[in-house]
């Protein structure tokens, strides 16, 4: 699956550029965070730079490297499924570099618009294990297509890894996050309010968030072995009642399935792009289809983020679930957006549509 169309670069030009796209992406990191800084809402537009400039940058790298055969350079050459997997590896941990590079200028500002005591070299590790912990998952997902299967088979096989990986989450995060276990009465408490949230899990784990100031709930792992991780930030930043209902919102995204439209979106996307590979098809048709599945898949998701408010504000009260996410965009510095059209691209309703929308349940 591998194949160069040209014999790799050298591998000293390969880190001079290496190097010159990070300078490149840490230019662009301190120039985007400039202008976000001057933005109103500067939180909410530090998410729209990483995620519409910073991440496609990285991703570009990793095309460029890709192209340049750059992993087959540092590797040494040579053929085979463990070389292939071993430059796909290194150009996903270049273009990760190239991307902490571009993030490593933001990490002042945010610290300034959120007034939290996050160092530089702190988020930098952070982000570092992050790099490292997907550019792992990627290479074990498209092992399969190095592997010489037909397109059939293949599809079944990623599908198989991303379940499987779906379901080790509870054992993976750990991995990448500093996680520790809840004290007794800490743990108690969390027991206590996951159960008038209407909450099933396994057991808990607290992620450090000290410095990183985000107030966070999440739900990994299959029936019979959910995983409830908390941050520290939102065991000290929230009373009882707002955790309450975040963790029925929680809830309500496990009864709703959010996570599995998700995944199931994934896979299903990736249909149209085998049946190209098996040249069954046109690619770039099928590559439209593909992204048509996406919108559609995503469009799924937010019914599903809609249903798991509904689910919370039966179990609560609405008003009581719109004042936990006024409280969460508060811990945040968020100022909750608003948008007349949803954007078909994102996986949740704008956090102020949501909001809204509570209310006027209330106000029934």
């Amino acid at each position: 699956m591998y194949a160069l169309q040209t014999p790799p670069i050298a591998t000293g030009t390969g880190l001079f550029l290496v190097g010159f796209l990070a300078v490149v992406g840490a230019a662009l990191g301190a120039l985007g965070s400039i202008v976000v800084q001057q933005l109103s809402n500067p939180v909410a537009r530090y998410r729209q730079l990483y995620l519409g400039v910073l991440l496609p940058f990285a991703l570009l790298s990793y095309v460029v490297f890709r192209l340049l055969g750059f992993g087959y350079a540092v590797v040494g050459g040579g053929a085979g499924t463990v070389q292939a997997l071993l430059a796909t590896f290194t150009e996903l941990l270049a273009a990760g570099g190239v991307g902490l590079a571009a993030y490593a200028p933001t990490v002042r500002g945010v610290r300034g618009v959120r007034d939290i005591d996050l160092s530089t070299g702190r988020a930098l590790a952070r982000m570092g294990r992050y790099v490292l912990g997907l550019s792992i998952f990627v290479t074990v997902v498209i092992a399969p297509l190095e592997t010489g299967l037909s397109s059939v088979v293949l599809l079944a096989v990623v599908a198989a890894l991303v379940v499987a990986l779906q379901a080790a989450a509870p054992w993976i995060i750990p991995v990448v996050r500093s996680v520790r276990t809840p004290e007794e009465s800490t743990e108690a408490t969390l027991n206590r309010l996951r159960e008038r949230a209407g909450l099933t899990v396994r057991d808990i784990r607290i992620l450090d968030t000290d410095r990183e100031g985000t107030a966070n709930a999440t739900v990994r792992g299959v029936p019979g072995y959910r995983r409830l991780f908390v941050t520290s930030t939102f065991l000290d930043a929230l009373d009882d009642e707002t955790a309450t209902a975040l963790l029925a919102v929680q809830a309500g995204r496990q009864n709703a399935r959010v996570l599995a439209r998700v995944v199931a979106g994934l896979l299903l996307a990736l249909v149209p792009l085998f049946v190209a590979l098996a040249d069954i098809g046109p690619l770039w048709p099928l590559a439209g289809v593909s992204l048509g599945l996406v919108v559609l898949s995503l469009w799924v998701t937010r019914r599903g983020v809609r249903a798991a408010d509904d689910y919370a504000a039966d179990r609560v009260g609405p008003d009581a679930v719109a004042d936990a996410l006024e409280r969460y965009a508060d811990v945040h510095d968020m100022e909750p957006s608003r948008r007349r059209f949803a954007n078909p691209l994102s996986k949740s309703p704008p956090l102020g549509n949501r909001i809204d929308r509570l209310r006027a349940q209330a106000a029934e």
